[in-house]
């Protein structure tokens, strides 16, 4: 890429200097770099971020500029079609090459060949490099030759390959531009909720921007990674990582968390055990094997993995469905978890799995509608995960749990909630319930609910289903499949 003319630096869900292998590469080129992120229009593979996550970028774009200018360099911001912008941009500044972290789903390589072409008949080259994922989703392979579609042998072939490069530094300095082109300010993206303005709690919960991600990746390696195998499955312990969101805005890369939990393999004697650190890992490799199966599988959010669901037989429920959204559906374990999606636009992953299996196997709702709202109203919306872990809970999808595994919601919050207090926090109106009671408000006599300060019905709702009902009901649409198929299915 040796040339005096500039090179457009195009960001996406790539929002860091560390790491970068397109800034690296940008850098020493020894061309002036113009960094730039546009806002794609509405109906682009690139334009479908949910609400929660809009509020996330806007403030990452904000880090971003900051430690561009720390660098001397600026951030262009432009909206509109990416070809049009790209194409213009290089007719402003005399750039011929565009720079660019390659998305790994499908949708956004294909978006991006066309791109290419676009540009390439306006004398405008894209350049890809890596740099979102471990692995290259083309290359792993089964020892047939085809993707994986169980996780087990997936992890041990990734774990058999050699080690995730190390990541690299961000570049002390690099060339920039004698003129800028002009910017459109951020404010003019109109990312941020205002009426009203649902997520005025997530700032004090989250903060955005590859310094946030750095802080809280060394917050996690030095305390919580210690004991992650066990608590990890406690949502009312702060015993996961909270990577999430960061990583997918790639505000942090997956070989930069690598690295900082393998540091702390050789760490001092009190520090976290092999198996909390092999449970964390297999954890980043589970987003690995998602993208995996999104790239052998585009329409994995919105078809069934497995075909034989197809003719499953869903509920519509808009009461059901509207109690779940708001967390009131009577069964505090599930309210506490959608609460928490409300508050801090995330959920814990144990909890996930709870609510999820609540929607689509208690209300019978089909787990497009859940993969939809968990899109728009989670800060770490990942194409891969989020549409693989409904899948998984569902039992359409590749590898998993069977669909007659059906998540009894009072015994999973005793089980993974024992003392009540991810409930007592998220669900308020709970909390002078007896710890007995917490999870079964529903069995609380008049006398132990008065002296609670709670009214079924009125303070807390009534369970929207009988679960023993939900259950029963349940397993005879998997047994009506199964009859209509004429065969046995397994997932």
């Amino acid at each position: 890429m040796a040339s005096s003319s500039p090179l457009i630096l195009w960001f996406r869900k790539d929002l860091r200097l560390d790491d970068h292998i397109a800034l690296i590469k940008a850098a020493r080129s020894g061309r002036p770099v113009i960094p730039v992120f546009i806002l794609a229009d509405e109906g682009s593979p690139y334009a479908p971020l949910g609400a929660a996550q809009r509020w996330w970028l806007n403030h990452s774009l904000e880090a971003l500029a900051r430690s561009l200018e720390q660098k001397g360099s600026r951030l262009v911001l432009r909206r509109g079609a990416p070809e049009t912008v790209l194409a213009a941009l290089a007719a402003e500044t005399g750039a011929n090459v565009v720079a660019v972290t390659d998305l790994p789903d499908p949708a956004g390589r294909k978006e991006d060949e066309r791109i290419a072409g676009v540009l390439e008949e306006r004398g405008v080259a894209l350049h890809g490099f890596g740099g979102l994922l471990l692995h290259d989703p083309e290359k792993l392979r089964t020892g047939s030759g085809g993707g994986f579609r169980v996780y087990t042998p997936f992890w041990r072939a990734l774990n058999q390959q050699a080690a995730p490069a190390p990541p690299r530094p961000a570049p002390d300095a690099w060339t920039h531009p004698a003129r800028w082109p002009e910017s459109e300010p951020l404010t003019s993206f109109d990312l941020l909720p205002r009426k009203p303005d649902w997520a005025r709690e997530f700032g004090s919960h989250w903060t955005p921007g590859e310094k946030g991600a750095l802080d809280r990746l060394h917050r996690f390696t030095e305390g919580a990674l210690k004991g992650y195998a066990v608590n990890r499955d406690r949502p009312g312990i702060d015993g996961t990582s909270g990577m999430s969101p960061h990583l997918a805005m790639g505000e942090v890369s997956p070989r930069r968390i690598w690295a900082a939990v393998e540091e702390r393999r050789e760490g001092e004697r009190n520090g976290p055990d092999g198996e909390d650190i092999e449970r964390y890992q297999k954890e980043l490799v589970w987003r690995e094997f998602s993208y995996h199966l999104l790239h052998h599988f585009p329409e994995l959010a919105t078809r069934n993995w497995t075909p034989a669901f197809d003719s499953f037989s869903w509920v519509d429920d808009p009461a059901g469905l509207e109690a779940w959204k708001r967390g009131l559906t009577g069964y505090p374990i599930v309210d506490a978890g959608m609460r928490q999606l409300w508050r801090h636009g995330w959920m814990h992953n144990r909890v996930r799995m709870i609510v999820a299996s609540f929607l689509i196997k208690d209300l019978l709702i089909d787990w497009r509608v859940g993969e939809k709202w968990f899109r728009d109203t989670l800060v770490d919306a990942d194409p891969g995960s989020n549409a693989a872990s409904w899948q998984w809970v569902a039992g359409s999808g590749a590898d998993a749990s069977p669909f007659f595994r059906i998540f009894n919601p009072i015994l999973q919050g005793e089980k993974f909630d024992p003392d009540g207090t991810y409930v007592r926090t998220f669900v308020p109106e709970l909390s002078r319930l007896p710890t007995k009671l917490i999870h079964r408000p529903f069995e609380a006599s008049l006398v132990e609910l008065r002296a609670a300060g709670i009214s079924l019905g009125s303070t807390y709702p009534r369970p929207v289903v009988d679960h023993r009902f939900a259950r029963d009901r349940a397993l005879a649409a998997l047994a009506e499949l199964k009859a209509e198929k004429g065969q046995p299915i397994k997932k």
